[in-house]
């Protein structure tokens, strides 16, 4: 028994590493295949991730809450947590770039997870679509590139006390009131 615990901490001392060491480290530079979408806009209402807009998945499982992603520390509004997502490359769906950056980032599978609705927000000069399915198939998220610390399914009356991304913290309210009334 005491050996099994001590196996278990281990696993989670190694794993507290890889997130921290994760966290504290930038990625470098991506070099020449950078998508060109993968940039900073700037106007009146100030500075935004993504030339072509962002878009970002909420993943709702009935039994299990929404799933989270706790950002990275070097990223923007870095431990905050908010939902997978990012840039949208030229003349992507916003549908088709929140899959895919759930996917990259979450191993979210496009097909354990049906459309429910979009919520945008939009500047005039860029625009974030939150881009919300259902998961009819249960999966289980994995961490699968530097930019998070943590995923987590959240349960809908515990996502508010949780430090959110400011952006996500207040559509956060709408939100989950059209996740409940879709359900």
């Amino acid at each position: 028994m005491d050996e099994e615990k001590a196996d278990g901490d281990k696993s989670t001392a190694t794993a507290r590493f890889i997130r921290d060491a994760g966290a504290a480290v930038r990625p470098g530079r991506l070099g020449s295949n950078r998508d060109p979408g993968d940039a900073w806009v700037s106007g009146e209402q100030g500075k935004f991730w993504g030339s072509f807009g962002s878009a970002g998945l909420l993943v709702f499982d009935a039994a299990r809450g929404v799933l989270l992603q706790h950002r990275a520390l070097w990223s923007h509004h870095g431990g905050t947590w908010g939902l997978p997502g990012g840039a949208l490359h030229q003349d992507e769906a916003a549908v088709d770039g929140a899959l895919r950056e759930a996917w990259e980032e979450a191993g979210v599978p496009r097909e354990n997870v049906q459309l429910m609705f979009t919520s945008v927000y939009d500047v005039g000069y860029w625009r974030y679509t939150t881009v919300a399915v259902a998961a009819v198939v249960p999966f289980e998220a994995v961490i699968s590139d530097p930019e998070s610390l943590a995923l987590e399914w959240v349960a809908l009356d515990e996502v508010a006390a949780r430090p959110l991304h400011p952006g996500f913290g207040a559509a956060w309210l709408a939100l989950r009131e059209r996740l409940l009334n879709h359900a």
